[in-house]
């Protein structure tokens, strides 16, 4: 069997990590993100996407709409092994110094399985996202990655 089969019988049978592999591989070996960052797209209905991680915490997180204004963040929390993670508290702060906007910070509400806060991105362009999530030992985990927002 040649080669090329080969790998196409391989992604097909995992389609999504490999992508995302790929994605993050491109994107660490570009200088774009550093590794402990997670991949960004952008979707067809407006919202913006991205995966952050650490060793003791994930977060799949969603700004609807990803465009200037106000906008709805949900996230979802994951261990490391991505099984549901509970958290005590999230925090959300939106950080744009090109813009010479202050850091907004606002305190995500839970919603189920999933957090959500409502916040303000005034600005096209480039911005920060950090979370700080207090886990139930009261360890803290802080992630950050850019997003963007049109």
């Amino acid at each position: 069997m040649r080669k090329q089969q080969v790998w196409q019988r391989r992604l097909a049978k995992r389609p999504i990590p490999w992508g995302i592999a790929m994605g993050m591989l491109g994107a660490v070996c570009l200088g774009a993100i550093p590794p402990s960052l997670a991949v960004h797209a952008h979707s067809d209905d407006e919202s913006f996407f991205t995966h952050l991680h650490t060793e003791k915490a994930m977060a799949n997180v969603t700004i609807l709409p990803g465009r200037a204004g106000p906008v709805d963040i949900t996230i979802q929390l994951e261990t490391a092994d991505e099984r549901p993670l509970t958290a005590r508290a999230v925090s959300v702060t939106l950080t744009n110094t090109q813009s010479g906007i202050a850091p907004q910070t606002a305190e995500a509400v839970r919603t189920g399985d999933q957090w959500l806060v409502k916040m303000s991105a005034p600005t096209a362009g480039r911005w920060m996202l950090a979370l700080g999530i207090t886990l139930p030992d009261f360890d803290k985990v802080s992630v950050e990655s850019p997003v963007l927002i049109r």
